[in-house]
This record gives C-alpha cells, sequence and structure tokens, in this order.
C-alpha cells in the first residue's frame, strides 16, 4: 500500500489538474512545457468627458458588485509648499477630512458614514490632494453629499490640526530609529539635493509655523474646477451618473491654473556617504544617482534591463550577491523612473555588519561585468516574460484601468500608454538593453550611503575611498532652539555663580556634598508608551565609575563603566565592550549628575553662567549655563527656592545624537541630602521616560570587583 500511494496522489492531482499521468519511464521538463501566447490586451477604456469649465471626468462602468466608488484629484502638491513650511500638505490632506465641514465635525462624519459601512477619506502626495468615497449603490446620494460637502465646506478645526501636529513631531522624533527609513531617506537627499523639494523633510520648525488660515488659503487657490479630475467607478448607469455630476460641478468657477513646479536638482558628489549607527548589527548600502522619466525612448529597455539585472530571485544580484555569496539578505535595484521628472537609478542591499565592505565590492563586481559579460537573449527573454505576465495583475480590475487612466491624465501622458508598455517590453532587444547600461550605469557617477555599526564592519569605509560623514541629528524644537547662548560662556557672571550656590544649599550644602564619595539608588524606568517599569541599580564612585544592574524580561544586564573600561554583561551571555561613543556618554552621564556638579562649585575651572528665563509651569526660572570640564548642561532654576526644575543638554542614543531635555520634581531628604525622585525626560521634544527614585544610600560600601569585567569574554556568543 505504501508503494502505490505515490502513483494514487499523482492520479488525484491529474484528475485536480485536468491531466493524465504519463507512463513511467517518460518525463517532461519543464522547457518543453507549450506556453500558448498572451492574449491581446484591450482594456475597456473609461469614458472622457471634460465640462467647459475645465473640469475633467472619468467614468468606468463595474457591474460585478453593488458598489460606487470615487476619487478626485486636484493639482498641487507638497513640491509646491512653502521651504519654511514643509508638512503643511501633509498636515492639509488629513485635517481637511478629520476637521470635518461647517455643519458637521469630522467625528459626526465618522459615525454617519460608518452607519452605511462608506469612508470618504483625503490625502495628500507631492504632486497633487485628493479626496475620496466608497459606498454601497444604494447608499450613493447620501456618500456623495457628504463628499461634496467636505469639498466644499472644509472647517480644518484648529483641534484636528493640534493633533496632527503632535502626531507629526512624534514621527520626527522617531525617525532615526530603523537604518532602511534612514537610508532611504538620506539617500534621496544624495540623489536630488538636500534642499531640493523631492529630498525636503518635516521639522518641527516647520510644522510648528503652519496655522489654520494656511490650510483654508492652500484650499482656496487649489481647488478650482481647472485643477481636478474626478474618476468614478462601479455599479450605475453612465449617462444617469454623468448628468448628476454635470450638475454638481458644472457651475463651479476656473481658478488660476496650478502649475507643477521645477524644483531645483543638485546631486552630492559622486563618492561614499557614512552615517554611523552604534546600535544594529547589520548595514544598509544604497547606490543612488538620477535615473529617468518615464517617457524617456529609454524606458522600457531600462525596465527589462532592471528585471533581469535586480529585480527579482532570477536577477543577476540576487543570484550573485544572495544566493552564491550569502553577502545579502536582501539586494536588488536598477534605472528608476518618475512621470515628470528623473527617477533615482539605485542598487540596494542589506547585510550584516562584518560583511558591509565585500558586499559593495560584490555588487561593484556585478556592474563592471556588464561590460564584458552584458545580459544575454535568454535573461531579456526571462525578465520580459517576468513583466508581461505579472503586468496583467496590475490592471485586473477596471477601477485599477482607471486610476492610471487618470495619471496619464493629470502629468499629459498619451491615452494609450498602457497598451504601449506591452509592446514597448515586447519589442526590447538585447542592443537596446546594452545601450542604457552603456548609457545610465556608471560605478564612478554612484553616490554610496552606508548605514551601519562601524565598530563591526569587516574593513572600514574608507578602504573604498575618501568618506563623507553625515549628521542626521534632528534640530530642537523652535521653544529649545534659542535656549543656548549666541556664544559659549568663557567665565562665570555673579548671577549665574549665585543661583548655582542657592541650588547647592537647597540640597544640603557644600560641605555635606563634598563628603560624599559614592552613592547606590535603587529606581524604575517606565516608558511613555504605556510599558512595564524596569527596575534599576545605580552604584556611581565619583568622579569616573559607574555599576548599572538592570532586571530585563530575559535575565539582568550589567552596563560597567570606568575610565580603563566599558562593558556590558548579560546571564549567560558574556560580556562586551561598549562602542567608544556608548562609554564616552556614560562617563559623561556621572559628569552631568547634580552631586557631581555641585562638588565642582568652588572649583575656578567651573563655570555658572545666568542668562535668559524660560516659564516652567507656574515658575519663571533663570537659565544657567554650567560648564564643569569638559561637561556642558543647562540649568534651569527657580530664583526664589532654589529649587532645580529642569535640565537640558546634548546627549547621544544608541539611535544617534539627541536634544535632551528632564524635569525634576518630587524633592526628598535622605541622609542631609535633598534630591529629586522624580525625572521626566524628553529627547528631541519628544516624551520617553519616567524615571522614579525609590531609595538612595550615600556611602555604601563598594566591592571593587564590581567594576571587573567578567572572565568570559563575548567573542564567543554572537548577537
Amino acid at each position: 500500500m505504501k508503494r502505490e500511494a505515490p502513483m494514487v496522489v499523482a492520479l488525484v492531482l491529474a484528475s485536480i489538474l485536468g491531466f493524465a499521468p504519463r507512463a513511467q519511464g517518460q518525463t517532461t521538463g519543464w522547457q518543453q512545457i507549450p506556453i500558448p501566447p498572451l492574449p491581446a490586451f484591450h482594456p475597456k477604456e473609461p469614458k472622457r468627458i471634460e465640462l467647459p469649465n475645465g473640469m475633467v471626468i472619468f467614468l468606468q462602468e463595474d457591474h460585478e458588485l453593488p458598489l460606487i466608488d470615487g476619487i478626485l484629484t486636484i493639482r498641487g502638491g507638497s513640491l509646491g509648499e512653502p521651504a519654511n513650511e514643509v508638512g503643511l500638505v501633509d498636515m492639509y490632506g488629513e485635517v481637511w477630512r478629520t476637521g470635518g465641514t461647517k455643519t458637521q465635525t469630522g467625528d459626526q462624519l465618522d459615525d454617519y458614514l460608518e452607519v452605511r459601512a462608506a469612508k470618504v477619506e483625503t490625502s495628500a502626495g507631492p504632486d497633487s490632494t485628493s479626496i475620496s468615497w466608497t459606498c454601497l449603490k444604494g447608499d450613493f446620494d447620501d456618500v456623495f453629499k457628504v463628499f461634496a460637502d467636505v469639498l466644499r465646506n472644509p472647517e480644518f478645526r484648529e483641534d484636528k490640526l493640534d493633533l496632527v501636529k503632535r502626531e507629526m513631531d512624534d514621527a520626527i522624533s522617531r525617525r532615526n530609529d530603523e537604518i532602511s527609513e534612514i537610508a532611504g531617506r538620506e539617500s534621496i537627499k544624495l540623489a536630488y539635493g538636500k534642499d531640493s523639494p523631492y529630498a525636503r523633510q518635516p521639522e518641527y520648525a516647520t510644522v510648528a509655523r503652519v496655522t489654520r488660515q494656511d490650510l483654508i488659503n492652500w484650499h482656496h487657490s487649489h481647488v478650482a474646477a481647472n485643477n481636478m479630475i474626478l474618476g468614478v467607478v462601479g455599479d450605475f448607469d453612465a449617462q444617469a451618473i454623468e448628468a448628476k455630476l454635470r450638475e454638481t460641478f458644472g457651475q463651479w468657477p476656473k481658478g488660476n491654473p496650478v502649475k507643477s513646479p521645477e524644483p531645483v536638482v543638485s546631486p552630492a558628489k559622486p563618492g561614499y556617504y557614512l552615517i554611523p549607527k552604534a546600535d544594529v548589527n547589520q548595514s544598509e548600502i544604497q547606490m543612488v544617482t538620477l535615473g529617468i522619466r518615464r517617457d524617456s525612448p529609454d524606458y522600457f529597455a531600462a525596465r527589462v534591463f532592471n528585471e533581469a539585472f535586480g529585480g527579482g530571485f532570477s536577477s543577476r544580484l540576487f543570484r550573485s550577491v544572495r544566493t552564491a555569496k550569502g553577502l545579502a539578505y536582501a539586494v536588488g535595484g536598477g534605472i528608476g523612473s518618475a512621470f515628470d521628472h528623473p527617477g533615482t537609478l539605485r542598487f540596494s542591499l542589506g547585510t550584516k555588519s562584518a560583511s558591509t565592505i565585500e558586499a559593495i565590492q560584490a555588487v561593484y563586481e556585478q556592474i563592471d561585468a556588464l561590460k564584458t559579460n552584458p545580459i544575454s537573449d535568454e535573461e531579456i527573454q526571462l525578465a520580459k516574460d517576468s513583466i508581461l505576465n505579472s503586468f496583467v495583475f496590475n490592471f485586473d480590475s477596471p477601477e485599477k484601468v482607471l486610476r492610471e487612466r487618470m495619471l496619464y491624465e493629470f502629468y499629459g501622458y498619451p491615452a494609450d500608454f498602457l497598451e504601449r508598455f506591452r509592446s514597448g517590453v515586447e519589442n526590447t532587444k538585447k542592443e537596446d538593453v546594452a545601450r542604457v547600461v552603456a548609457k545610465y550605469v556608471h560605478q564612478d557617477q554612484l553616490k554610496v550611503l552606508v548605514v551601519g555599526n562601524t565598530a563591526e564592519f569587516d574593513k572600514p569605509l574608507s578602504s573604498l575611498g575618501p568618506v563623507t560623514n553625515l549628521d542626521i541629528s534632528i534640530p530642537p524644537p523652535p521653544g529649545q532652539k534659542n535656549e543656548a547662548p549666541a556664544e559659549k560662556p568663557t567665565a562665570s557672571n555673579d548671577e549665574g555663580k549665585a543661583l548655582v550656590n542657592k541650588v547647592v544649599e537647597r540640597m544640603g550644602g557644600l560641605a555635606k556634598l563634598h563628603s560624599v564619595r559614592a552613592m547606590r539608588a535603587e529606581l524604575t524606568e517606565k516608558p511613555m508608551e504605556n510599558g512595564p517599569a524596569t527596575p534599576f541599580t545605580l552604584t556611581i564612585v565619583f568622579p569616573d565609575r559607574m555599576h548599572v544592574d538592570i532586571q530585563t524580561p530575559r535575565g539582568l544586564l550589567t552596563i560597567v563603566v570606568t575610565p580603563q573600561r566599558g562593558f556590558m554583561s548579560a546571564s549567560g551571555m558574556g560580556a562586551r565592550d561598549l562602542p567608544a561613543s556608548e562609554k564616552e556618554e556614560s562617563m559623561t552621564q556621572i559628569h552631568r549628575d547634580m552631586i557631581y556638579i555641585g562638588q565642582h562649585l568652588d572649583d575656578p575651572r567651573s563655570i555658572f553662567f545666568a542668562d535668559g528665563t524660560a516659564q516652567i509651569g507656574e515658575v519663571e526660572t533663570r537659565a544657567v549655563d554650567v560648564r564643569v570640564g569638559d561637561t556642558a548642561i543647562r540649568w534651569f532654576v527657580d530664583p526664589k527656592s532654589g529649587y532645580l526644575l529642569r535640565e537640558t543638554y546634548e546627549g547621544v542614543a544608541q539611535s544617534g545624537p539627541f536634544h535632551g531635555e528632564t524635569d525634576l520634581s518630587d524633592w526628598r531628604t535622605t541622609e542631609g541630602i535633598t534630591l529629586p525622585a522624580l525625572r521626566k525626560n524628553k529627547q528631541d521634544g519628544r516624551q520617553t521616560s519616567i524615571v522614579e527614585f525609590t531609595r538612595i544610600d550615600f556611602n555604601p560600601t563598594i566591592d571593587p570587583k564590581l567594576f571587573e569585567k567578567p572572565a568570559v569574554d563575548s567573542a564567543t556568543p554572537s548577537r
């Protein structure tokens, strides 16, 4: 019975798939399976209507389901927003809908539409903004009224604008968390230039500058009949819905035509660019330069080249760099294109830190090999088959065809560009691919960006050529931007010295602080995102030793810093040295401690300079720039009570440099020394954690072994 099972399975499969099994001993390779030619591609064209006021409407009937969907595209997007208000159009695209209309709030509209399983949505992009609806056929009249009301009478309510601003600020604060996001964003700057509208990004200051009136002004200057293209698809009678749309939009006035801007493009120089990120064990690599427009005569040959060289599992880059050499978990790329401006030529790969340089060189080898081993006829045919066999799935519904047709209208492309695509790919020859390779693919024109942990690279990036380090630090919010004086003070002033003296007296006096040789504290740190509190035990031996025990779900994690060493160890995982930047930052944290600074009150080399005020709650504080040795921090002191209410400083986290802010409260006295038990922390304006000190002991007995590195080294375990 067991021997007969394969034949039974074969018979079952044969009955399902509709063919008879071949007699034993007969074989057919997959190459011999006949492949019929692709059928002719003639998608159903939507009906195009142009109203006398310049508005263009496309109608695409689709009676498969009782649904009617529509999308209105309006010319003008983020490429046209002012450089000092980057983020305006993104905010507009969201608050347009959430802000409701003059008669209903956005929340009321949500309730009205939810009952009908319908949606009215707004969005924004680089070239345009849009408003869309989706609904059941029977609810079309009700939902279309909401659509028209949001289009004509948006209110842009202030509370929804404030909410979006907070969301954007949060996104800004997190934008350096993921190396893939960093690499994608910064490589665009290298390709187009850091000041190009194609590469701009919102900052705290540009977001803060946008007002409700700016959104209203944008709406009034862009929403005009001759700037709009409407597409409707679904279960309707074209004649009836055309009449309704003419009645709704036919009397809309024209406005000033919105012309697509022609942003200045100033690409960076070819070469190597580096963004160090010490908290990862992999590298994200982007090799970029300018690509082509989609209406270029080279477009179809470029698409075939892209598929053959870097487009999928059978591409040269994938087979060589990933499969054969095992140097990348993802690799690909090609000559990019866009409708109205050059896209980016891009080769991307992700690899482990220890193979960074080797992986770059492996991609170079494949680029160089294009000269001596050009893309073959077999590779071209495989690429063409892959493109064309998947092509139909991009346009397998009337809605997809409608949206593509609207794009051609928007960018001024021929109405039959969709049909031209297939013939253009089919007619591409080996000589065409060789031509675009010779024209566009040049290793010496690439800007090569690497984001990764430089301490773990197989070789320095500089072994390939001169390296430019890129600064991705996030500019602080406007309120913090001018906190520091224009020039660093070189000496204390009387007010600054008096204010710090007042803080020291509030803490217990200079003599008491001088008596502190060491401290041990029990504390908890709770993230702002509702996570569990993590217990810490912190031991500091002044002036330059620190031991931290952290109770994690995986066991005890220990961090130790001394002038001689800095390392991290975990239960069962051995120990590893801290990167130099992390060791330096940990030492700086010791020297930012209030006790350490207070102990240096009478050091003539210390600087305490009072300059400026800041409102913290109901208290108008005085700002004091503090410098002790190489450590700088800004204190905000209540001049009446002597309490220190806030500290600001520049720090370095695993994700990179940040602007830190700590609010201090709940002052408690232990052994005659008064310190804040509660500390609320921010990084780059985003609240990150709350730290609570539950116990402090001064001058405890310190075991010298506390600062010794464990005997088992971390070179053995992998990370």
